[in-house]
């Protein structure tokens, strides 16, 4: 790790304030009126009237990079695999620790950092989402300017151990919204999923040794007393509604006594101390080189893997083929012969589509129910053994089997995924994903029109798992399958059932299905394949 200090020069309070308006792009601090020393003129102006308030919430950042449009929205970096060819994780997220006293600018120097590493899917993670709820006592006295939010029992560092190592191991996480106008939670919480790098930052990120545990580095944010105290008041008032003379009192009985007690002798834990907050661009070039170099050793290949691997095995008893009845083999006939039309292939992949998606309804749990008919008499039929049925598409070409599940399947659910392959590196990358509150108690189809390598539906059950979806409750579905890619869906997944209504027996050096179907997304919406375009590959990430 690094281990250093970046070192301070002399700065006068009103040269940091100058350059901590630069970095903060706050209002500039007025200069002129009252003597030297004197705290009134580093005050904002403040009106009769509350001032407009920019976030009264705590916030987490976890979207990926987007290039937005008037007319749609295009997902320009993508996650690469986070697991290997057993569908574990094999690389946990890089977690970077960022402590500091109250206003010290660590939000600015995590914002600086992230623009810099310029990786996709990093996810920002604000202690102050995870204040402890207050009781009705507390709650007049933190209206009252009277409770300490700066005291590390203020906290829920239980909450806040678990959530962030969950994260760290790529699952899906719920993160706690804190309003700080009514110093409580709000209802709807916040999901997040997708972490290569967690940056974390907090008064208090250093106070626990669960928590310590789980940080890859750590740095302070070193900032001068004064500063800290004057954006501490400009916060305040301006984006929380608050008071000078609560602020100040506040600081004053709390904040000063507890950074001096608490934070400020932590400061020693630190990897990296880092002076003048995100102004200091030496130390954060020093951050981002090292990320860089320990995300370099965790990069993987995945799809290599699976394409060596499971050669001359047995077909798995987890996959169910479609029966080749004259009437399946002649549909396929069609869809796979170079000639047919964009209609035909439509009318005759939707009818596949059909009887792939009734037949994999027949592996849904059941059990026995009897009901009255109209003659009165008992009828012992079966009905779905289960709380919902939720369907996934693997765009775009899974989006096609939407249709028949709705068709057969009533009120279903939906949520999509964007997996497209990485033209450089060849590996499957996670651009997009939508999926329904509470996944994770349904049964899930997932749906995917052709697998070749099984790249894109290894990275598509993972997602679900991450999810807590039980691998159990998994039912990938596709028209048309190569045997590798069920080996390495079975093999990663073996309680996954696999669904296909045909699977073809090799895989060129390209990754096509042989004899395959061609490239399925584009013949049924009539767009272009490009030259080097794989059976796996989810086509153009645009929606």
């Amino acid at each position: 790790m690094i281990v250093n200090r970046v070192a301070m020069s002399a700065v006068s309070v009103e040269e940091k304030l100058a350059k901590m308006d630069n970095e903060d792009k706050t209002c500039p601090v007025s200069n002129s009126g009252g003597g030297d020393g004197s705290l009134d003129r580093l005050l904002p102006s403040v009106s009769m009237g509350i001032s407009p308030r920019k976030r009264t919430t705590s916030q987490c950042k976890s979207e990926p990079p987007l290039l937005r449009t008037s007319k749609r929205t295009i997902y320009t970096a993508g996650r690469p695999p986070w697991y290997n060819e057993h569908g574990t994780q094999s690389k946990e997220a890089f977690v970077i620790g960022l402590c500091g006293g109250s206003a010290s600018g660590k939000t600015t120097v995590a914002r600086k950092i992230i623009e810099a590493l310029d990786v996709p899917w990093v996810v920002l993670l604000s202690m102050d989402s995870f204040y402890k709820v207050l009781s009705p006592e507390e709650q007049i006295q933190a209206a009252s300017n009277n409770y300490n939010f700066d005291h590390p029992d203020a906290f829920d560092f239980h909450l806040l151990t678990h959530t962030l190592r969950k994260l760290k191991q790529g699952k899906s996480v719920k993160i706690p919204v804190y309003d700080f106008t009514t110093h409580g939670r709000q209802k709807d919480w916040k999901t997040v999923y997708g972490a290569s790098v967690i940056i974390f930052e907090g008064i208090m990120s250093f106070a626990d040794k669960e928590l310590l545990k789980l940080l890859d580095m750590k740095i302070f944010v070193e900032t001068d007393s004064d500063i800290r105290l004057v954006r501490r008041l400009r916060r305040d008032i301006t984006e929380r509604g608050r008071d000078i003379e609560g602020v100040i009192k506040q600081y004053n009985k709390f904040v000063k006594p507890a950074f001096e007690q608490y934070i400020e002798p932590t400061m020693r834990l630190a990897d990296l101390v880092v002076p003048r907050g995100g102004g200091n661009m030496v130390a954060i070039d020093l951050i981002v080189q090292h990320v860089h170099s320990q995300l370099e050793e965790r990069e993987l290949s995945v799809r290599a893997a699976l394409a060596s691997a499971h050669q001359a095995q047995p077909l798995p008893q987890t996959l169910s083929v479609l029966e080749s009845t004259p009437q399946v083999r002649g549909m396929h006939t069609i869809i796979r012969n170079k000639e047919t039309s964009r209609d035909e292939f439509i009318f005759y992949s939707k009818r596949l589509m059909r009887l792939l998606i009734e037949r994999a309804l027949s592996f849904l749990p059941s059990q026995v129910h009897v009901v009255e008919t109209p003659q009165g008499e008992d009828y012992e039929g079966r009905v779905f053994n289960g709380k919902r049925v939720t369907g996934v598409s693997i765009l775009r070409a899974g989006e096609t089997m939407e249709p028949a599940l709705r068709a057969v399947c009533k009120d279903v659910r939906i949520g999509k995924i964007l997996i497209q392959t990485n033209q450089d590196t060849g590996e499957p990358e996670l651009h997009y994903l939508r999926l329904p509150k509470d996944i994770s108690e349904d049964h899930v189809i997932l749906m995917d029109c052709t697998v070749s390598t099984g790249a894109a539906a290894m990275m598509a059950v993972r997602v679900l798992l991450d999810h807590d979806v039980q691998e159990d409750k998994i039912l990938l579905v596709s028209l048309l399958m190569a045997e590798m890619g069920v080996h390495s869906v079975a093999y990663a997944f073996p309680q996954v059932k696999i669904i296909t209504t045909a699977v073809d027996k090799k895989v060129n050096d390209v990754f096509h299905i042989i004899p395959g179907i061609g490239n399925f997304g584009d013949r049924y919406f009539g767009t272009d394949a490009p030259p080097d375009w794989s059976d796996d590959d989810m086509d153009e990430p645009i929606y």
